[in-house]
């Protein structure tokens, strides 16, 4: 994807603008009002693998609600001869690091509880696409007690949590050859945060980034929308948010 002219940034700035809480038009793509969701469930697929995008098990009604369900397509060993390569993501090596897990020479599975008994919570928005890019943020607040939550040699020490912002293409059950809904992975950020520049007020830490995504090539900015989790030294996942337009907003 080439640099963004000047034009583009410019716009890409006023997009980025309306993200912030309290401001103008902000909140019509965001995770305002979404109930937080409580368990991560993430699917690896091998770009090798044709016949496991068009497999697969919905969730249960019973979790659809309280459950974030994440499609990774992890680059195979055919390269760019593979049948999903178009929709393959070396961020996905990533995050299967992150995670220990071996890449799949088909599928894997992967949950996660979201702690959020930790005192944290996340907010995400995006604006409109825009010249092959998309305006996005992700706003974390957590306690002094979850910053400094791991110990060295015993002793509690500050140890760095870092926020993960995903752009995610939505995908309805039925479509593009899937039989069930599928919220694919199309680009990751993750910005650690030390707490250097966070705002203290009674304890509590605030952080806010904001940054253009880029939107691949055949991703439908149509169906795009953001994800966002905070997580600690250890992986584990302190909140997690996720966003909806509302369309019934003045």
């Amino acid at each position: 994807m080439p640099s963004p002219t000047l034009k583009q940034l410019a716009g890409i700035l006023a997009l980025l603008a309306v993200l912030v809480p309290g401001v103008g038009a902000q909140g019509v793509c965001s995770s305002d009002g979404q109930a937080q969701p409580v368990r991560l469930l993430e699917r690896f697929l091998s770009a090798d693998c044709e016949p496991c995008w068009g497999t697969g098990k919905a969730l249960a009604p019973s979790a659809a609600g309280t459950t974030l369900a994440l499609d990774w397509i992890v680059p195979g060993r055919l390269g760019d001869d593979a049948p999903l390569s178009g929709a393959a993501s070396r961020d996905a090596l990533t995050r299967l690091a992150a995670l220990g897990r071996a890449t799949p020479l088909e599928k894997l599975r992967v949950r996660t509880r979201v702690k959020s008994d930790r005192g944290a919570t996340v907010r995400v928005a995006h604006g409109v696409a825009l010249g092959g890019y998309i305006g996005a943020s992700i706003e974390a607040r957590a306690n002094g007690s979850v910053e400094a939550s791991v110990e060295v040699h015993g002793k509690p020490t500050t140890a760095p949590l870092t926020a993960v912002l995903l752009l995610v293409e939505t995908i309805a059950a039925g479509s593009d050859g899937t039989p069930i809904e599928r919220n694919l992975v199309r680009n990751m950020l993750q910005a650690p945060w030390n707490g250097d520049s966070s705002l203290q007020k009674e304890k509590q830490l605030s952080w806010l980034e904001r940054r253009p995504l880029s939107i691949p090539e055949g991703a439908n900015p149509e169906r795009l929308r953001v994800v966002g989790w905070l997580q600690d030294q250890r992986g584990r996942l302190l909140a997690a948010a996720q966003s909806a337009c509302r369309l019934d907003l003045p």
